[in-house]
């Protein structure tokens, strides 16, 4: 028997953050106390295709979504969007899942309770949708695609270096603009 665990759980929704049982006991609010998945689980198997699952909002981070490739062939996201109502959110939602495709070089497959169903090709384009709050079923053949993207082998590594140095580099260059700035200061009063 196959499954995934959900490893990024919502705090105060999904799992009470440390510290804070206190004030869960106190406002008597009834939640879920989940635990979370392992950090790597290996693809599901489906007719022929490594399919790494992700459920709501861990697609949100591109990092964990990586993690099962470049094994996996195919991206699928589980979602409960009901919670967003007529909002934003849902279509947000849909903009993370078509930038996880991108980044992964894989077909992404959405399955909403209220909306944003999708199939996202590789490039990010959304290849067929259904309506928010239509219920209904996309059916089309799908293809599972594999390889390593630049994202794939280096995560997030090279932009957080590239920022880390362009903020340094303007640091400098203010420390070195700054007295210049105080003594011009200086002397216009």
């Amino acid at each position: 028997s196959q499954r995934y665990s959900k490893v990024h759980l919502v705090p105060f929704g999904e799992f009470v953050p440390p510290g804070f049982a206190w004030f869960m006991a106190m406002a008597n609010i009834p939640m879920s106390n989940f635990t979370a998945g392992a950090a790597r689980q290996p693809p599901l198997q489906l007719a022929g295709q490594k399919v790494s699952v992700n459920i709501c909002y861990e697609d949100a981070f591109g990092e964990e979504i990586i993690g099962a490739l470049p094994a996996a062939t195919l991206l699928v996201n589980i979602s409960n969007v009901a919670w967003f109502g007529d909002s934003l959110a849902p279509a947000q939602h849909l903009q993370i899942a078509q930038m996880r495709a991108l980044e992964s070089g894989r077909m992404m497959l959405r399955a909403t309770n209220t909306g944003m169903t999708a199939i996202v090709e590789v490039d990010g384009r959304i290849r067929s949708t259904l309506p928010p709050f239509t219920r209904g079923a996309l059916v089309d053949k799908v293809q599972g695609y594999a390889g390593a993207t630049p994202f794939v082998r280096f995560g997030n590594g090279p932009a957080i270096t590239l920022a880390a140095l362009l903020t340094g580099l303007l640091a400098l260059l203010g420390r070195r603009k700054l007295p210049a700035t105080r003594t011009s200061n200086r002397h216009a009063r």
